[in-house]
């Protein structure tokens, strides 16, 4: 996302937990002749966004913020520990709150601004192999339903993300197959245009949107026996 938005007369504000991989990133974006303000953080951290955060509007009012922290724990092969259902709702909830809480104030003293929150299409449903990543994507995916009608009238745009499989470190560790696979770069252009349109929701790649909402269709005990860790 930060390299398909980097280009001359652009601010990046970028956080990350990881050091290395923010000072590479932050030089690539300078390089396509973006400004970028790289901060390291933990999403988790609430005190820690909120100074991150405001600061960075501080120093150029932020116009879109993206959520996008996430992880998942489970997998086909090993349950996910209670710690880990933990973690993971931390992550993706709390981190999610904790990055649009700071900026909200600050775009509605404005009255303009955008927000996107990162969903999953597996938030359609809750899956055996991961019920905590499913759980906290579909409340994503809700809030921000919410959250956007609670603010259009006070012209703050708020986009739900809802993907299919995208290439990434989640989904290397993933030993089955993933339908429909697309790049991170192909993903980013995909949401790119679709929050310069405002669009509500973002949900690709296609067939797998439409193959969602027909399982929603079908009675949940015949899912259940289909989709049943063997």
């Amino acid at each position: 996302m930060a390299r398909v938005y980097a280009a001359p007369g652009i601010h990046l504000a970028l956080g990350d937990l990881n050091t290395d991989r923010l000072e590479v990133l932050a030089t690539a974006c300078r390089a396509l002749g973006a400004t970028v303000d790289g901060h390291v953080v933990d999403v988790t951290d609430r005190a820690g966004m909120a100074a991150w955060i405001e600061g960075a509007d501080a120093r150029q009012p932020l116009d879109l913020v993206i959520s996008l922290a996430g992880i998942s724990r489970g997998t086909a092969r090993r349950e996910e520990k209670m710690e880990e259902v933990r973690a993971v709702f931390d992550v993706n909830l709390n981190g999610m709150l904790n990055t649009i809480e700071p900026v909200l104030p600050l775009m509605r003293k404005r009255r303009r601004g955008q927000i996107a929150l990162m969903s999953s299409q597996a938030g359609s449903r809750g899956f055996p192999v991961a019920p905590s990543y499913c759980a906290t994507k579909a409340a994503i995916r809700v809030y921000a339903e919410g959250l956007r009608a609670r603010l259009l009238r006070e012209n703050i745009g708020v986009s739900v993300i809802i993907p299919g499989f995208i290439e990434s470190p989640m989904t290397d560790a993933n030993p089955y197959p993933m339908p429909f696979l697309i790049s991170a770069e192909r993903a980013a252009h995909i949401i790119k245009r679709g929050l310069a349109r405002n669009k509500p929701r973002l949900r690709f790649p296609q067939p797998i949107p439409a193959a969602m909402y027909l399982l929603s269709l079908l009675p949940p005990s015949w899912v259940d026996r289909f989709i049943a860790l063997k």
